[in-house]
């Protein structure tokens, strides 16, 4: 939960208790519940309105999308997971959505993984280790410009006329029109998916290399760049030279 939701939670609940206070409290305007007729019906009124109060707060607050950050401003693992999150109440990503945001954890454990490995094998001074460490933080790089990619067509996703097209709810527009759009937007859910079976090859690639790392009996840097993985991994850096963000 972000921060910014922890707050307006904080924010809920001691208002809620400050109100009971005020209300309640002998020392304020002292109803007391149990004495007269009056003061009874209003203090119970009290308490059944703070728990709605709280329940439906506390449901708006958690269940709000997150504000949307234009891509460009888009910095951090944190930036993106937020990004994302906007989206995954929407019933035709949800998977993909549930997919990329997971995929964000294991891209930070992996790296973490080969950075300790590369620490036990390496000195930080050596060429091979400097030549690990520019592939994974270029493989890095190919995989948030990737999800850069994916987040730049779902903040122009109109969900609304996404679900009445998919629906083929009645329209006034010709049935040429309407099958535009259904490509369109199929188009769109390709996309999406491809995108993130796209990050998933990534992942596999930086296993792979994890394995052929823990395997390496030579230190020669030229060794090193004929690894397959090594070499494979080049070969998808190559293909997205001119990637545009």
């Amino acid at each position: 939960m972000s921060s910014a939701k922890t707050m307006k939670l904080f924010a809920l609940l001691i208002g809620v208790a400050i109100v009971n206070i005020l209300v309640l409290s002998p020392g304020f305007i002292g109803i007391a519940i149990g004495g007269s007729a009056f003061d009874t019906a209003v203090g119970i009124t009290l308490l059944f309105a703070s728990a709605l109060v709280l329940i439906f707060g506390c449901y708006s607050i958690l269940s709000a999308r997150p504000a949307a950050v234009p891509v460009k401003e888009i910095r951090t693992r944190e930036d993106y997971e937020a990004a994302l999150l906007r989206f995954r109440r929407v019933k035709a990503l949800e998977g993909d959505i549930r997919i990329a945001l997971e995929q964000l954890d294991r891209i930070d454990k992996k790296k973490a993984t080969l950075m300790e490995v590369l620490h036990q094998r390496f000195d930080p001074g050596e060429m091979s280790f400097k030549k690990f460490v520019s592939t994974i933080e270029e493989v890095e790089r190919l995989f948030y410009l990737n999800l850069r990619s994916v987040l730049n067509r779902l903040n122009v996703f109109d969900e609304a006329d996404f679900d009445r097209v998919m629906r083929r709810k009645a329209t006034p527009f010709k049935q040429e029109i309407m099958q535009q759009k259904i490509d369109m937007y199929n188009e769109f859910l390709a996309f999406v998916h491809g995108s993130v079976g796209t990050n998933e090859e990534i992942l596999l690639k930086l296993d792979q290399l994890l394995l052929e790392i823990s395997r390496l009996d030579s230190m020669d840097p030229d060794a090193i760049e004929h690894m397959p993985c090594m070499q494979e991994i080049d070969s998808l850096i190559r293909q997205t030279k001119y990637y545009k963000q």
